[in-house]
């Protein structure tokens, strides 16, 4: 008998959040998929510790809950989302106040209020809980920036592309947003959604973060980062996601593994980080990376004693190496054990020598509150933590690399979990597109024996 011209439709190699949502719409198409990871786990760099009943995401990476893609995605639909405070707490000057989109689900009308508050709130003044504080400009800055809020909040991603681009810091500074009003709110937010306090990323791409945020809600996933991903993998069929298994080279027929040989198709899609694509298809450009560093801290003190609540508090003097931080577990109750607080911080750039003692001393003018009864349960470095969106930068880079042969990540787009599921939307239809997909694609044999995702 002939042996089948090919073994699965399509190989992906990559279980992140791309890979598993790529698989979704083909396997929801009729497409045969093999999910080909080379970890013993999903996720990528969406992966979360468990410690003594803490759950510690890696790089804890905030989502929001305008994200178009998000619940779309099939397999999310059970995703819980846990949400921060309405806008931001900002930590200047000595004093702490709340900042950003807020009201009616952070639409762009709650955000034009909350700015024109702020414009209103006298200079100088401490905050008391749930109300503004010291502003970050003159009325005439925050009529400004309330005013661009609002108007970005409804802005067709289309329309932003179509702007000249430029580092995001120049852009805002031609806007005539004010250097205080930039400083002291928009550079420690952007720092805090796109990993880039130096304002260095495409001014395109700032503003898709600034729609986003002024559009909904900040959060995370509930029981964290992992949860994402593994919601998408068990969705899939029995049989589709294969971990432990490295992938050696690929072609627009077959890939080759270390311990399987080699597989059959009739089209590979990678799906890993920039720098494992480029090296199995030398000429793929890798992109700058932002590092990230996350420390993770416990007490026993009562949640209660944390007077920021579940918001994200932002450092916008820069006095030290915390660039944001929050008492986690309020967000999310699940990610500590009862009895115990679960306070997560993060660090970008290139962390100081003895980053657990500055991080400590720079939490403690934050909260103000001692920390040296803190325990520290984990300190996360990544060095290659999100890619840089330096301009010029490409949204929509191209995920269809030839016939047979495509590529889809946050590389691909914007360094957002946004960005890898849209990549992965876009890489899933070019796949159809070029297959004729209109059904089970054929009726050889089935895919081989691999180990199952666990």
């Amino acid at each position: 008998m002939l042996e089948p011209a090919y073994q699965v439709d399509v190989v992906i190699v990559g279980a992140g959040v791309a890979g598993l949502s790529a698989a979704h719409r083909l396997t929801s198409a009729g497409v045969t998929t093999a999910v080909l990871e080379a970890a013993p786990y999903v996720g990528g760099r969406m992966s979360t510790e468990k410690v003594d009943g803490f759950r510690l995401d890696r790089i804890g990476q905030l989502l929001s809950t305008s994200y178009p893609e998000l619940r779309p995605t099939p397999g999310l639909g059970p995703l819980a989302l846990r949400r921060f405070a309405p806008g931001v707490l900002l930590h200047r000057d000595g004093h702490t106040q709340r900042a950003g989109a807020q009201a009616a689900g952070g639409s762009a009308r709650g955000a034009l209020h909350v700015v024109r508050a702020l414009a209103s709130a006298p200079r100088g003044a401490a905050a008391p809980p749930g109300r503004v504080g010291t502003p970050v400009g003159g009325a005439v800055d925050q009529a400004r920036l309330g005013a661009a809020l609002g108007r970005i909040a409804t802005t067709p991603v289309e329309r932003i592309l179509a702007r000249p681009e430029m580092p995001a810091g120049q852009a805002l500074t031609r806007r005539g947003v004010s250097a205080r009003t930039i400083d002291g709110f928009l550079r420690p937010l952007l720092a805090a959604l796109l990993c880039d306090p130096e304002l260095t990323t495409s001014s395109r791409c700032a503003d898709l973060a600034l729609r986003a945020f002024a559009g909904g809600r900040l959060c995370v996933p509930e029981g964290g980062a992992e949860t994402l991903p593994e919601l998408l993998a068990q969705a899939l069929p029995p049989g589709t996601v294969h971990t432990g298994v490295r992938v050696t080279s690929v072609s627009t027929t077959s890939v080759t593994t270390a311990e399987h040989g080699a597989i059959r198709c009739r089209a590979v899609l990678l799906a890993t980080d920039a720098r494992a694509a480029a090296d199995l298809l030398p000429g793929l450009r890798v992109p700058a990376f932002h590092p990230v560093t996350v420390i993770h801290h416990t007490t026993d003190e009562p949640a209660a004693t944390f007077s920021t609540g579940t918001s994200l508090l932002l450092d916008a003097d820069r006095g030290g190496p915390v660039a944001h931080t929050a008492v986690i577990s309020n967000v999310d109750p699940c990610r500590a054990p009862a009895g115990r607080v679960l306070i997560s911080s993060t660090v970008l750039g290139t962390p100081p020598e003895g980053v657990d003692t500055a991080v400590r001393i720079h939490l403690t003018r934050l909260y103000g509150t001692s920390t040296r009864r803190w325990e520290t349960l984990a300190v996360h470095h990544t060095p290659e933590a999100l890619p840089a969106m330096r301009p010029p930068h490409d949204l929509r880079r191209p995920v269809r690399l030839l016939a047979g042969l495509y590529v889809c990540g946050d590389h691909r787009d914007t360094s957002t979990v946004q960005g890898a599921l849209r990549s992965a939307h876009r890489a899933a239809a070019a796949v159809l597109a070029d297959l004729g997909a209109a059904g089970p694609m054929h009726t050889a044999d089935p895919a081989p024996t691999l180990p199952r995702a666990a």
